[in-house]
């Protein structure tokens, strides 16, 4: 099987649709590369830094979003547990550990082949895919890291969900 790849031109560089986006609700960014661009988002369990990166070589607009919650290496086989059980949850993007800084991080692309164009809906689709899914498990980690949970009791009580009012 052969592939070829041509970079088509386009209208517009996908990361410049992120800029706008990030700059119409006064996000805090940075952008030192034409290719990303790293943005701070304000959610309810703590602040989470997203890049957008543009991979020219697959046609894809990259999305990594990391939290602070640092691994202690005496957890991360349970912290792995834990990433395995939340992946199976979900059904757009994934939580991997990112070994060099010792971070959790989701991560999901657009792929845009052919020369697509991004959409600022296909792109805060996937910044909020993404900010979702931080928000819903953040908890989860706190549990296994600090309160000493297995993956499966971490993951069970951050998704206990009270009905009704008191």
């Amino acid at each position: 099987m052969s592939f070829t790849h041509a970079e088509l031109e386009r209208t517009e560089h996908p990361v410049d649709v992120v800029e706008r986006i990030a700059s119409v609700n006064d996000w805090r960014f940075d952008r030192d590369d034409d290719d990303e661009i790293s943005i701070t988002v304000g959610g309810g369990w703590t602040d989470y830094q997203v890049a957008f990166t543009w991979l020219p070589n697959v046609e894809s607009l990259h999305v990594a979003c990391a939290f602070d919650v640092k691994i202690a290496e005496r957890r991360r086989s349970e912290v792995h547990s834990l990433v395995s059980l939340i992946n199976e949850q979900l059904w757009v993007g994934h939580f991997g550990l990112w070994e060099s800084e010792n971070v959790v991080i989701f991560r999901h692309a657009i792929i845009l082949s052919g020369g697509a164009e991004p959409t600022p809906q296909q792109c805060e689709a996937v910044l909020k895919a993404a900010i979702t899914a931080c928000e819903r498990y953040y908890q989860s980690f706190q549990f296994v890291m600090w309160a000493g949970k297995t993956a499966r009791e971490a993951l069970e009580a951050a998704m206990f969900e009270t009905v009704g009012e008191a």
